[in-house]
């Protein structure tokens, strides 16, 4: 079982703690020539092996989020941007934990770090939030269904026309994959991995 680093923005990371996000697509690098869709976590077109980043079924991601030390004099712990907080796991992580607070700018030296940091920037010690891959997969971008948008834990968009309010999550995942990607990403259709996966709780030593 490999385990691998994945970053999401805030109110996606929300979305997994509520429980509504089950599912997350990112851009396959390069870009295949595909006609169909592929099932699995690798497969080989012209020569050329694509694997997927973010491992296979089986496999754990541990989740990257904006967060910071908050070092006080009774009590030290990891604050989150998305919300909530947790404590520091041990004393070997305390260490860590002192000399990446006094590393960044806005780090107080005397009480505790006011910087925040960014996902990228997070520790494993750091995170709280641990995934299982259940099921990878490729296809369009824009072949996603209602269902599975509603899997990527995304706000519907509700239409009012006169009769009873219409309800999509598809359009609410294009508008969301849009202020992430870009103006144009979603006409582009990329081919994307698709990653189901559940949240698993870890018990730290």
């Amino acid at each position: 079982m490999a385990e691998r680093p994945i970053l999401f923005s805030a109110p996606m990371v929300r979305a997994i703690l509520d429980g509504r996000k089950t599912q997350t697509r990112r851009v396959v690098k390069p870009q295949p020539q595909l006609s169909w869709p592929c099932l699995g976590p690798e497969f080989s077109v012209g020569g050329r092996d694509f694997r997927c980043p973010y491992g296979a079924p089986g496999d754990r991601l541990w989740v990257r989020e904006a967060w910071r030390p908050v070092m006080e004099t009774w009590r030290s712990y990891v604050e989150y941007g998305a919300g909530g907080e947790g404590a520091v796991p041990g004393r070997e992580a305390l260490e860590k934990m002192k000399r990446v607070a006094l590393r960044f700018p806005g780090a107080r030296k005397d009480v505790h770090s006011e910087a925040w940091h960014p996902s990228i920037h997070m520790p494993r010690w750091a995170s709280r939030i641990t995934l299982t891959v259940e099921a990878v997969r490729v296809e369009r971008l824009q072949d996603i269904s209602e269902e599975d948008a509603r899997a990527e834990g995304v706000d519907p968009v509700t239409y009012h026309f006169g009769g009873p309010p219409v309800v999509s999550y598809r359009d609410g995942f294009e508008i969301a994959w849009r202020s992430i990607n870009g103006a144009d990403s979603w006409q582009a259709n990329p081919w994307v991995w698709v990653i189901n996966f559940s949240r698993v709780e870890v018990t730290r030593g």
